[in-house]
């Protein structure tokens, strides 16, 4: 069985330490234990990658090759190539997929990226 490299986009790092130091702000503990549980879910994908959903938004828009795994409240997004498994996004499920890309355009647009 392929073991693909998961790589971590720089927009994926930034939410990924988003979210760790936010909730590291009240338990250090409980940051560190969510940074190990999302990278081994991350991780879990690179011998199946396809096992991960097809996204639902993108979906309709028949965009069907980014996947993503939900690790609640948290989505995993990524897109798998021959050789790599590349993190895209991570971000709280409770929010709209279409308004963190739209932030990720606008800050893409101010040259934050």
């Amino acid at each position: 069985m392929k073991r693909l490299r998961v790589v971590w986009a720089r927009a994926a790092k930034r939410d990924l330490e988003g979210i760790v130091s936010y909730v590291a702000a009240d338990s250090p503990q409980a940051g560190l234990a969510l940074l190990d549980k999302l990278e081994a879910r991350a991780k879990s994908l690179r011998t199946m990658a396809d096992r991960g959903r097809v996204v639902p938004e993108l979906a309709r828009l028949h965009i069907r090759h980014y996947r993503e795994l939900v690790v609640a409240p948290y989505r995993l997004l990524c897109r798998a190539t021959s050789r790599e498994l590349l993190m895209v996004a991570v971000y709280d499920a409770r929010r709209s997929l279409e308004d963190v890309l739209l932030e990720r355009l606008i800050r893409i647009g101010e040259g934050e990226e």
